[in-house]
């Protein structure tokens, strides 16, 4: 009686086991599923976004990494049509945001970052950003990140028209929303990229 309790305990350990290991492959294949589909999607049905995946997208923006954790970022969720239509207006390089259903700003905040180093607060935000770029593609929804940092002439807009602080940092405009085309990811491994041991 003793032996076929312990084979039955064996058994349901070597089970949860396999289970175990099989959900975490399937969770590993799930990120790199999301990794290697993330496209830029500019073209857009004009849906709204709801509010509960907008928090979720920038939920997954603030588990990026930075330096010494000091999170110098903030975020602007714009989900108003005047203010999306406007910076469609106003940018150049963001007319899609006529058909989006919201935009996310990704700022910067120097005086936040370690040692208050504006490159920190950049390179962290910029983790953050794709942190949200792949949100977006997880969620199914469709985004591409709009520049606006370093040019002075988008960061004066999106600043004028979001009352944005001038110490802050407008990074980029990250239009989102429903795909309103097939837009496909592009593969860009290059194996000629890759160094081992050295250069």
């Amino acid at each position: 009686m003793k032996n076929k309790v312990s084979g039955i305990i064996l058994a349901a350990v070597a089970f949860f086991c396999v289970i175990n290991s099989a959900w975490a492959d399937g969770i590993l294949l799930d990120t790199l599923t999301v990794i290697h589909n993330r496209k830029s999607v500019r073209n857009f049905t004009g849906k709204t976004v709801s509010r509960e995946d907008l928090i979720t997208i920038v939920k997954a923006g603030m588990a990026a990494p930075t330096a010494v954790n000091m999170q110098p970022w903030s975020f602007v969720i714009i989900t108003e049509r005047p203010a999306l239509d406007s910076l469609s207006e106003a940018l150049p390089y963001a007319k899609m945001l006529d058909r989006a259903g919201a935009a996310i700003v990704v700022c910067a905040i120097p005086e936040k970052a370690f040692q208050e180093k504006l490159e920190l607060a950049v390179i962290d935000s910029c983790c953050a950003s794709e942190n949200i770029l792949l949100a977006v593609e997880a969620l199914g929804l469709g985004a591409v990140w709009t520049g606006v940092y370093p040019e002075k002439e988008r960061m004066d807009v999106v600043r004028k028209q979001l009352n944005i602080p001038e110490k802050v940092i407008p990074l980029n405009v990250i239009p989102i929303g429903y795909p309103a085309s097939g837009e496909k990811p592009r593969d860009k491994f290059k194996q000629g990229n890759i160094h081992w041991q050295r250069w």
